[in-house]
């Protein structure tokens, strides 16, 4: 059986093994294991990764999204508050599980593992 491309597993947040079983267990946490296979997922670690990259691209979506509304309709403040707030909570919601998905495919495909002190 081939493994499954980890940016096409991580983006729709199946196993990275075997492409079936589901990766999360909730919304952002990481099931145990698959479902499908049975491989174990308990050294998944991606840490804040996911949130970070969220944070560039969201804001930088949102400054584009700030110069393109005053530029062309020159809005007051309040319309970029109205517009904004909802634009910056949905995208970051939109984008948060397959960034953290693929973080772990990725993870998962390379072995990547916690760095360890030979004894």
């Amino acid at each position: 059986m081939d493994r499954p491309s980890p940016f096409e597993a991580g983006l729709t947040g199946r196993c990275p093994k075997c492409g079936e079983g589901p990766m999360f267990s909730g919304v952002l946490a990481i099931a145990p294991r698959c479902e499908m296979c049975g491989t174990s997922f308990d050294n998944a670690d991606v840490g804040d990764g996911a949130v970070v990259f969220a944070l560039f691209i969201v804001g930088f979506l949102a400054v584009v999204l700030l110069m393109l509304m005053q530029v062309a309709f020159g809005v007051p403040w309040w319309v970029h508050l109205i517009v904004q707030v909802p634009f910056i909570f949905g995208v970051s919601i939109a984008i948060l599980r397959p960034l953290k998905g693929l973080l772990f495919a990725l993870q998962f495909h390379h072995q990547a593992e916690e760095a360890r002190l030979d004894d």
